[in-house]
């Protein structure tokens, strides 16, 4: 039997594969063997009798099965767990996934003009503060501040108007009472 090694070690570096995916023609034997440049190793290639052997199936079909098993709550078990809670699925992660949703919300509602940016600026440091659980908590909580807003705005504006009613009728009074002064003035002089 010929060595044919370094036929092999040029072949896989003219054709860019590893040696172990080369073919030579078992039948071309002499032939090849004569070869011993990269020209001629590329002749041999173009003219069939080396070949680059064909990716080996390597099937996922198993990983596939498993994966969906998984999503199901499969072999997730506490015998299947290595690393701590915390390893597995950070608080740190968690944390920033929940603040990009409260901050998101915050910028679409400041934008829409649903909040104006200064219950923004408030609710933005109660939600780095960890004041919302949630994103349900920070709308209810912002229905709720809305809605207590505009109780305020309803109690000061009726204010005004009860303070403008009593002042008008203070003076109407003192217009009354001058008015009064007056007459019983005038009838003493007369």
């Amino acid at each position: 039997m010929v060595n044919l090694r370094t036929q092999k070690r040029l072949a896989a570096s003219v054709i860019g594969c590893g040696k172990r995916k080369i073919w030579l023609d078992p039948n071309e034997v002499s032939e090849i063997s004569n070869a011993n440049s990269r020209q001629t190793i590329r002749k041999l290639v173009s003219d069939g009798l080396i070949i680059r052997k064909p990716v080996t199936m390597h099937s996922r079909s198993r990983a596939r099965e498993l994966n969906l098993s998984r999503r199901d709550g499969r072999h997730r078990g506490f015998g299947k767990r290595k690393g701590t809670a915390d390893a597995r699925m950070p608080q740190q992660v968690l944390w920033m996934r929940r603040q990009r949703v409260l901050r998101r919300l915050l910028v679409k509602y400041r934008a829409s003009g649903k909040i104006d940016k200064h219950l923004y600026h408030e609710l933005y440091h109660s939600s780095k503060g960890n004041a919302f659980k949630h994103k349900r908590a920070l709308v209810e909580h912002i229905h709720r501040a809305k809605a207590e807003m505009a109780r305020e705005r309803a109690i000061t504006e009726e204010m005004d108007i009860r303070r403008q009613k009593n002042k008008a009728a203070r003076e109407r009074k003192a217009e009354r009472q001058a008015a009064k002064r007056n007459e019983l003035a005038g009838e003493d002089e007369a």
